[in-house]
């Protein structure tokens, strides 16, 4: 068996009670690491192409990924699988906090749960002793009361991931919550969650992870720790805005080197982007359809966020600490401060100006257990289907929907949770209600595939774009962009991936290029990788040679692979996650997204006013990059080879 692992997988039948470990051989982990390779593998050969998202037969994971618990730094990144009920393929949702070292503590790789319990339970594993018990006092609880009742019950060293009444009510994009409100929110997985009756994972144990060479982990550990900021930032707060403002207005890109983002990073999280990505046309303004002037960005800059936070704190392993504990009005009067895709979904993309109440919205969001991504978008979507006459006050029960209100939101978001009202319509997603509203209502859906899209516009790069519409989870913006891609500097390790100019024209980001295509899928089979060893992304910003990512994936398991051959088991897994879709009747040539996002028609004001690219042109090229088929996206290996 190679180090780092655990080398065994927990099952549990919830309707029977049952469970089982299963002991996974030292090739198959060689083959697909863990986290993400482990997972793609099993759901793949274990969930018949029948089974609905939603039903006792889907399973639904838990799993680590290597770096997890061996001190390496950022790796404190863990993920939850299933088969999604938003886009009906490959679900995975990705998190921080400090869940993700107690699974392989627990004793395992990978935690799976099957079937359906006749009422609510939740799971306890202590040191491989699994107890199934029952959740009944904790059913219709928020997902911080129910970690903190377990947390009191099992004692302070558990820990805890838990759904709330979302998840319980089958909210298509429920999340699943850890650490007092950090979200696994992408892909629905709550509801399957729910779907299973199952409310709570309670983890603990003392299981160590071996490393074949600790000296070299901690060589690595301690390289990467030096590089990061040991004091506030200096930078004045005031002055990124018109810095990336004079950036963004040149016609010039000058390549990356993330080092460069770190300070302030560190000191504001992803808020650092709030205005700035209003301003440069990055975040959606009024459901995509808007433009910059309509939103008052300065409400949500870096000095009004800054003056708001209390503490600051890091997840497992993490020598960034990009996360806040900030003050708000309403009660309970603190909160996690919300990320950048938060503040945008709830903020920009509603016309909602008012940073405490986007606060606010972001904390009852999370206690709910809903992705706040969806959740601005599903209410966008509502807006602006009430505007146009396709909602009704009969519809919405004489509730108004304005734009920038945000006690309408608020009572929508309840109601979306609870599935009240309007509520239950737009708990099934953006595409599932304009089906049932019908084709008029089409044109205000912003999804790939079912998947909401992300607060980043493709019309500023179109890297993004490619990845919502080609990635087994669509919609999806943590893949790669142009940005992260000179970030993550692969050509220093990976002899295929192309190094871009030091400065290059903009307008060739636009063009259906091979290099292009190849950097997109680089940063792809990368971002795998990431999700194998349990990293976190914002971790990889310093770049590859800074990071050893893997160096240390070899100094922990003892294995010898090069970068590349590190990339090829990145491609392998994406590979067999777009088997995983096709085997459950998904066509990706058939996944499409609203013509606006790629420029048809082009803005007629704004930063990327006249703007406009072929995306699925750049779509062919990245799949033929992959080595899939260009017209039809078929991987060209078949599953068996994988």
């Amino acid at each position: 068996m190679i180090n780092g692992v655990m080398g065994k997988v927990l099952f549990i039948n919830l309707s029977t009670g049952e469970n089982t470990v299963e002991e996974l051989p030292a090739s198959f982990y060689s083959h697909y690491l863990s986290g993400l390779g482990l997972a793609v593998r099993i759901l793949y050969d274990r969930i018949p192409a029948a089974v609905g998202p939603l039903s006792a037969d889907n399973l639904l994971g838990f799993v680590a990924g290597v770096l997890n618990g061996t001190g390496s730094m950022f790796g404190g990144r863990f993920l939850v699988v299933g088969k999604s009920p938003l886009t009906f393929g490959w679900g995975d949702a990705n998190c921080g906090g400090n869940f993700a070292p107690a699974i392989k503590l627990s004793g395992f790789d990978g935690i799976f749960f099957t079937g359906r319990a006749k009422a609510p339970v939740y799971a306890h594993i202590n040191q491989g002793v699994v107890s199934l018990q029952s959740a009944e006092d904790l059913w219709g609880q928020d997902v911080v009361e129910t970690e903190k009742m377990l947390i009191q019950r099992h004692g302070s060293r558990v820990r805890v991931a838990a759904i709330g009444p979302a998840g319980e009510n089958l909210v298509r994009f429920a999340g699943i919550s850890n650490d007092g409100g950090r979200m696994a929110a992408r892909s629905g997985l709550g509801a399957v969650m729910g779907s299973k009756n199952l409310k709570a994972l309670v983890l603990e144990g003392k299981t160590r992870t071996t490393k074949a060479d600790a000296e070299e982990v901690k060589k690595w550990a301690k390289s990467v720790s030096g590089l990061m900021p040991k004091e506030k930032s200096k930078i004045p707060a005031w002055s990124i805005t018109p810095l990336g403002k004079l950036m963004t207005g040149m016609q010039t890109s000058f390549r990356i080197d993330g080092l460069m983002s770190l300070p302030p990073f560190s000191e504001w999280g992803t808020s650092t982007a709030n205005e700035l990505s209003v301003l440069s046309g990055d975040a959606p303004v009024r459901n995509w359809r808007g433009h910059p002037r309509l939103f008052k960005s300065s409400n949500v800059a870096i000095p009004k966020i800054a003056a708001t936070q209390i503490k600051k704190y890091h997840c497992t392993a993490c020598p960034l600490g990009c996360g806040s504990i900030a003050e708000m009005k309403s009660e309970p009067g603190k909160t996690h401060r919300p990320e950048y895709e938060t503040i945008t979904a709830l903020g920009a993309n509603l016309l909602n100006d008012d940073l405490d109440r986007i606060y606010q919205l972001g904390d009852v969001c999370n206690r709910l257990g809903l992705d706040t991504i969806s959740t601005g978008s599903v209410i966008g979507f509502a807006f602006d289907c009430y505007e146009q006459g396709i909602i009704t006050p009969a519809d919405t029960g004489g509730l108004e929907l304005k734009w920038g209100d945000s006690e309408v939101i608020l009572k929508l978001v309840h109601q979306i949770a609870a599935r009240e009202g309007i509520g239950d319509l737009l708990a099934e997603g953006v595409r599932l209600a304009a089906e049932r509203l019908g084709a008029e209502s089409a044109q205000y859906a912003f999804h790939a595939g079912g998947s909401e899209l992300p607060m980043h516009d493709p019309r500023l790069d179109p890297a993004w774009g490619v990845s919502y519409i080609s990635d087994p989870t669509p919609g999806r913006h943590t893949i790669t962009n142009s940005a992260e891609y000179e970030m993550f500097q692969l050509w220093k390790r990976v002899s295929w991936a192309p190094e871009p100019p030091r400065s290059y024209p903009k307008k060739i980001k636009y063009q259906d290029r091979e290099e292009n295509a190849m950097m997109n899928a680089a940063g792809t089979a990368y971002k795998a990788i990431m999700d194998c060893a349990g990293v976190c992304l914002f971790g990889t910003h310093i770049g590859t040679q800074r990071l050893g990512i893997f160096e240390t994936l070899n100094a922990v398991t003892g294995l010898a692979y090069s970068a590349d051959e590190y990339m090829e088991i990145g491609k392998r897994i994406q590979d067999l996650r777009q088997w995983f879709n096709i085997k459950h009747g998904i066509q990706p040539a058939e996944v499409h997204i609203n013509p606006l996002v790629y420029g048809d028609p082009p803005l007629t004001r704004g930063p990327q006013k006249g703007l406009h690219f072929d995306i699925y042109a750049m779509r062919r090229s990245f799949w033929q990059a992959m080595g899939w088929d260009a017209e039809s996206g078929y991987p060209l290996r078949p599953v068996e080879d994988l």
